[in-house]
């Protein structure tokens, strides 16, 4: 099973890249299964319906959220329809939504993605992710009987983000942390067979800070001032890892960093 896993998508250059550049990556690199982190899609913060039809379209079979997911309120409206938009699942039993989303790829193997949030540094506050992994895996295992498990792990720290890798080394097939929008250099197989990324980056423009505008970071960095955030524009770049998956031991057999750039043919 060959899947793609797309970070943090960021307002309009974000998707404007999906739109230019992703249909035609899954066709060349013959993926079976593309899963998308689009949290901040909705000029930057969290999920509209808009964008998830748009994100569904140019080739996306699930998209992931993250602490994000309520940013904007019209999530509300479809979390409890649209069963491939998954938010995470150690949060308050009150949040609407799903947390586990199974793709059945036929004869490519049964892939069940499910969103973890950290609970260092990150609000809102969550329950512990480890507790929750070590609650559900046997649930998720006998519910679904999946060939193959990818946690998306939305944390800050790469401490954390490690540990829960070797916590369920062996388990999953794959581990990615994404929520920091910056690609990490630390693409591994673990020891027991799960492919790990402390974070698979971002997908949007570089012409900001972390695909927002550099002013209002400046400005509540430098000054100490209020300042409200708003979307960067230029050119932009798509932050995924792509990764070939056994379906009969569910280890992972190859995980590689991808950039695609908005400017390349």
């Amino acid at each position: 099973m060959r899947v793609l896993f797309v970070g943090d998508v960021v307002a309009h250059p974000g998707k404007r890249i999906l739109k230019n550049r992703l249909k035609s990556y899954l066709q060349q690199q013959a993926v079976d299964a593309c899963i998308v982190n689009a949290e901040n899609v909705a000029a930057g913060l969290g999920v509209n319906y808009p964008s998830v039809k748009e994100i569904f379209s140019y080739g996306a079979d699930c998209i992931s959220l993250g602490n994000h997911a309520f940013s904007c309120p019209d999530y509300l409206r479809f979390a409890d329809s649209e069963k491939k938009v998954i938010r995470p699942g150690n949060v308050s039993e009150n949040w609407p939504g799903f947390s586990e989303c199974l793709l059945d790829l036929g004869n490519k193997g049964r892939l069940l993605v499910v969103t973890l949030l950290g609970q260092v540094f990150v609000t809102p506050q969550a329950d512990s992710p480890f507790r929750y992994f070590r609650n559900n895996i046997g649930r998720w295992k006998a519910e679904y009987k999946p060939t193959n498990i990818l946690i998306d792990f939305h944390a800050e720290t790469t401490s954390e983000k490690g540990a829960m890798g070797f916590f369920a080394d062996g388990q999953v097939s794959l581990v990615l942390g994404t929520h920091t929008h910056v690609q990490t250099a630390d693409e591994t197989i673990l020891p027991c067979g799960t492919g790990f990324i402390s974070d698979v980056g971002m997908t949007g423009t570089m012409a900001g800070i972390l695909g927002m505008d550099a002013e209002a970071s400046v400005r509540r960095l430098a000054d100490k001032l209020p300042s409200r955030y708003s979307p960067a524009e230029g050119p932009a770049e798509m932050n995924a890892v792509l990764a070939d998956l056994d379906i009969e031991n569910g280890k992972c057999l190859k995980i590689e960093r991808i950039r695609l750039y908005e400017c390349e043919s």
